[in-house]
């Protein structure tokens, strides 16, 4: 190590106002900055004061996981997991990792409803209500809790988990004396910014290994300490800052979801009622397993038999009908063979329109299905297939030879599905259509009478319909004319059965176990009332995100966050300017772009008007005792809406993602970024942190987002949401040289743990916003720096300067781990880099960064060459 006399905050760490210490709590007799090296942090534990806040019921759980590694679930429920995989979910453009949350629209029929991707794009590309609004602006605060209101609501998540049955809890009260260590450090003084910095310091220091140059490898120096405090969990496969958050949210979110509803005549309009109602009836253990499979084997009698499970299925349907059976499984919001949906055309944003693509597989991409080395996954895939046929009655020996059929066909279908390097130009993938010119283009598919079914009424041929694989729809019609009707009926309902067992008993969640073990390496199950939080959030999440925002959510920092929007949005306009290689009037379009994205910030006003929120679920009826019918019903419901929006104009001022999110998001189709209120807690932010730690955590997400509207994807849409050639050919021309940089770069990283290279070229959206949003961050903060100064701008006990700390907490956001099989998937069919590479790739390209830690040239994080696009 050098000491090289870098220069030391240690004269400068604020200290916290001292009180009597507490039982059991020495203080610190060391000192907290010995002053020997930039890299030596001593533990310093000060004494601590008892006063309350909001938002750091976050930081507790933080702390929690920072002093004891717990033993917890993932927070997704199986179908969005499943949705995941094929690649077919109505997700908002989450530029992040969480998935669909399916929102409902209110009543208006100029509503927006369920959110949707288009199907097998390189890029999640959005094109229906993603995140809209207006204007620049934030929602009204939410009323402020009544005094002592909020330490009230988490010291009973600390009750619920202290007097949960230890199978119940997994982990994450693993050791008493450590939560209260926790709740005296870090819940006790929310109030006192000494104690909150504290807190966080000593995350801080057990993430970091101070042993390991930074100048050498950043990753490990500020993340080496993460995967011994934080072993993944049996049922993850993945642990990092992200998931901590959201294990502490559905810890909150449990608690809410458990507390009393009212009766059931009152529930029957209640939102949050229902939410509750909801579940209730997925926790219902002995209920589920005592109606066993009757629903599920029920609901496919009414749709006409499953094959498998019938024999006589031939005679009973002689004149079986693939069209219309695909169009009734619509119904229930499933997208099998064709997707089809109503949002924005991507050419109009203002106007709604049918849209037709391919559709996703029953493993993450077609190579799972075409290549040689993939065959143990198309085998656990084609097991687990087996088992739930016999779950469902069928017939040992049926049930292999129909699965044998189904992976045939659906290895078929692989192959004329494109790739995703073949869906990486929209442009060219865009077509529209008239209904009449569909018909004569594709005349193997009856499309009036399927779009009948689907929208529910008749379907004038003049009506615009736009079609993103139309050689997809051609083959697809050549293949079901080759195959027995019995195979394609097997298909269709397989597709829609492994949905629905979701909500059936414990032995098809442990079928799906031994799938996701195999796709993923997940060791186990999640607890039940995990998955039931995230179901509700999932499938309700408006409605559980008002009791979230009622209760936990800081409204102050809305009004930080939008500052900071502000600042960081006018360092990307002073970047822009400093641009030399693009001309004058893509500049001033570009210009006029970054001024008119939109933001939202937290959650939308309509959850907090219990009015308004009962009218967004009103005709969804919610029993607490009838858990699959209840999934039905929303689904159902959600279908529905989505394609009622045909005929209006395009509402750009509803949200439609719920607040309980750790993620953020940016809508290429509405130029509109947005950050729930989920994702404002420590590490990203906290309204007591050092600036420099919010603008390196928010900070830098900020940024990220707003450079997605200019990366390869972005770029291609104009200030409105709306796919145009704007740019100029030279600057198209140098946009490709300097991104051709970033994928050359990224994809020499390799992944030692499974010896795979990272796709650079199918990453490269996500990395120029990541190589762009920290340049941003950073030159927001020096402005802020410059105009405040940096006193009070440093941790207790970390010896590293503000800007020092602005990178660590940066890089401390990707701490992460992640099993081989779960990363082997992933790379794959991943848009981002694995987090060691989203830190050292972006920070070898940053010459602030290596002046701030005064790397010598040369070293691996200062190379001489250096990527750039922003």
């Amino acid at each position: 190590m050098r000491s090289s006399g870098r220069p030391s905050p240690c004269s400068g760490a604020p200290s916290s106002p001292r009180s009597p210490p507490r039982p059991r709590r020495p203080s610190c007799g060391r000192p907290c900055c010995p002053g020997t090296s930039r890299t030596k942090l001593i533990p310093c534990k000060k004494n601590k004061q008892k006063n309350f806040n909001l938002i750091s019921f976050f930081s507790i759980f933080l702390a929690l996981r920072s002093s004891k590694p717990a033993d917890t679930g993932e927070a997704r429920d199986a179908e969005r997991v499943e949705r995941q995989q094929e690649s077919v979910s109505r997700s908002p453009y989450a530029v992040h990792y969480t998935p669909h949350q399916v929102r409902f629209p209110p009543r208006t029929r100029a509503g927006s409803g369920a959110s949707r991707q288009l199907r097998g794009f390189a890029f999640t590309f959005q094109v229906v209500a993603e995140l809209e609004a207006n204007d620049l602006t934030i929602n009204g605060p939410a009323p402020a809790p009544a005094p002592g209101a909020v330490s009230g609501a988490v010291r009973e998540v600390w009750q619920a988990l202290d007097q949960a049955p230890a199978r119940d809890r997994n982990g994450t009260r693993a050791n008493a004396e450590v939560l209260d260590d926790f709740f005296w450090d870090i819940w006790l003084g929310q109030d006192d910014p000494g104690r909150v910095r504290e807190a966080r310091a000593r995350m801080m220091r057990q993430y970091m290994d101070t042993s390991v140059d930074p100048c050498s490898d950043f990753y490990t120096y500020a993340c080496g300490g993460w995967a011994r405090s934080h072993p993944i969990p049996p049922d993850k496969t993945v642990f990092d800052t992200f998931e901590t958050l959201r294990e502490m949210l559905d810890a909150a979110l449990r608690v809410e979801l458990e507390r009393p509803a009212s009766d059931a005549a009152s529930a029957k309009a209640d939102a949050t009622d229902k939410a509750k109602w909801l579940y209730q009836s997925c926790m219902n253990h002995a209920l589920l397993e005592a109606r066993g499979v009757a629903p599920l084997v029920d609901l496919l009698q009414s749709l006409g038999g499953w094959p498998v499970l019938d024999p006589t299925w031939a005679e009973r349907n002689p004149d079986f009908d693939w069209l219309h059976l695909m169009a009734q499984l619509r119904l229930y919001n499933n997208d099998i063979l064709i997707a089809e949906w109503v949002g924005p055309d991507v050419k109009n944003s203002d106007q709604y329109v049918i849209q037709l693509d391919q559709t996703g597989l029953g493993l993450p991409t077609r190579d799972y299905f075409l290549t040689a080395s993939n065959a143990p996954y198309l085998k656990a895939y084609k097991e687990f297939m087996v088992e739930v046929m016999e779950l469902l009655g069928a017939e040992p020996a049926a049930a292999a030879a129909h699965a044998d059929e189904i992976v045939t066909f659906e290895t078929s279908l692989a192959q004329i599905v494109a790739s995703s390097e073949e869906r990486r130009n929209v442009s060219q993938l865009y077509r529209q259509l008239s209904l009449r010119e569909l018909c004569d283009t594709v005349p193997g598919v009856d499309w009036r009478r399927y779009l009948a079914v689907v929208l529910g009424r008749s379907v004038p041929d003049e009506e615009p319909v736009v079609i993103f694989a139309l050689r997809y729809m051609s083959d697809l019609v050549g293949l079901v004319e080759k195959v027995p009707k019995r195979v394609v009926a097997d298909y269709l309902l397989w597709r829609f059965v492994r949905h629905r067992v979701n909500s059936l008993g414990d032995r098809f969640g442990a079928a799906k176990q031994r799938l996701l073990h195999a796709l993923m390496g997940r060791e186990a199950l999640p607890p039940r009332w995990k998955t039931c939080v995230a179901h509700v959030n999932s499938h309700m999440g408006m409605a559980l995100g008002a009791l979230f925002v009622r209760k936990y959510f800081d409204h102050n920092s809305k009004q930080d966050t939008l500052e900071m929007t502000r600042d960081i949005t006018q360092s990307f306009r002073e970047m822009l300017n400093e641009t030399q290689w693009i001309d004058e009037e893509t500049r001033r379009l570009a210009m006029h772009k970054v001024d008119s994205m939109q933001l939202r910030i937290g959650y939308p006003d309509f959850v907090l008007d219990r009015e308004a929120l009962n009218e967004r679920y009103e005709d969804v009826e919610i029993h607490p005792d009838r858990y699959f019918e209840n999934t039905l019903n929303i689904l159902r419901k959600l279908a529905r809406v989505e394609q009622e929006r045909l005929g209006t104009p395009v509402n750009k001022t509803l949200w439609n993602t719920a607040p309980a999110v750790v993620n953020a998001y940016y809508s290429r189709n509405k130029n509109q970024i947005m950050f729930p209120a989920g994702i404002l807690q420590p590490p990203f932010y906290h309204r007591h942190l050092p600036r420099s730690l919010n603008y390196g955590g928010i900070g830098v997400v900020i940024g990220h987002e707003i450079t997605h509207g200019f990366d390869d994807k972005g770029r291609l849409f104009d200030q409105h949401g709306n796919l145009l050639r704007w740019w100029g050919e030279d600057a198209v021309n140098n946009f490709h040289q300097r991104a051709q940089c970033l994928i050359d770069q990224y994809s020499k990283y390799s992944v030692s743990e499974i010896d795979l290279l990272i796709n650079g070229e199918n990453t490269q959206g996500e990395n120029i916003a990541d190589n762009g949003g920290i340049k941003q961050a950073f030159r927001a903060y020096e402005r802020w720096a410059s105009q405040h100064g940096d006193a009070g701008e440093t941790l207790p006990g970390v010896n590293a300067t503000s800007k020092q700390l602005f990178f660590i907490n940066f890089a401390q956001v990707w701490c992460s781990s992640m099993r081989p099989e779960a990363m082997r998937s992933k790379l794959k069919i991943a848009v981002h880099s694995p987090a060691r590479f989203r830190v050292i790739g972006t920070l070898s390209n940053s010459r602030e960064f290596a002046e701030v830690f005064r790397c010598p040239a040369g070293s691996p994080m200062n190379p001489g060459e250096k990527c750039s696009v922003w």
